[in-house]
């Protein structure tokens, strides 16, 4: 089931958001900032006020959405108007999918990329766009098996060293050849 997270959610996406991270980014971001920065409490306390922040705040400013199966959450994507100042309002973005790496390739993460194609569609934007590090062949091949396609703009995160790409998806129409409306 996807919905909406909640404040008390946020212990939960904390672990997933860190343990993903050692998991995936091993050998793109330094063990220093894996192990020895990357804490779940400290996470969790951030998560609880990012939840808060969603709580108070219009939508289009970022909503994290989670995927709960038999009482235990299992992945969450936060998502919302995109943040890169080239693009127009018919941009939509992906800020970021985690799996708890327990339950990689379960389909968690595909039903999270559809649950956010369908609310770009439903505010109208054309296409959604994601960064994704250069040195993740994995979570590349990922997105692209997902109809994303890297455009050629590239950033890279100071802090962490890395390289991101930019992937873009543009939007049809829903299945059936209809829009999609809630």
């Amino acid at each position: 089931m996807h919905r909406r997270a909640q404040l008390d959610d946020a212990g939960r996406i904390a672990e997933i958001h860190v343990f993903g991270w050692r998991c995936a980014y091993r050998g793109i971001v330094t063990d220093d900032v894996l192990f020895g920065k990357m804490r779940v409490a400290a996470s969790a306390e951030r998560w609880r006020k990012s939840l808060t922040a969603e709580a108070e705040t219009a939508a289009g400013a970022g909503e994290t959405w989670v995927v709960e199966t038999d009482g235990i959450i299992r992945a969450f994507m936060t998502m919302g108007d995109t943040r890169d100042p080239d693009r127009d309002g018919t941009s939509f973005e992906l800020w970021g999918i985690y799996v708890d790496p327990a339950f990689l390739r379960s389909g968690f993460g595909g039903g999270l990329i559809e649950l956010c194609e369908d609310e770009a569609r439903r505010r109208g934007r054309k296409e959604v766009l994601v960064w994704v590090f250069e040195r993740n062949p994995g979570a590349r091949a990922f997105y692209e098996k997902h109809g994303f396609r890297a455009e050629g703009k590239t950033q890279v995160i100071e802090n962490l060293g890395a390289v991101e790409m930019r992937y873009v998806k543009p939007l049809g129409k829903a299945m059936g050849g209809q829009e999609n409306v809630r």
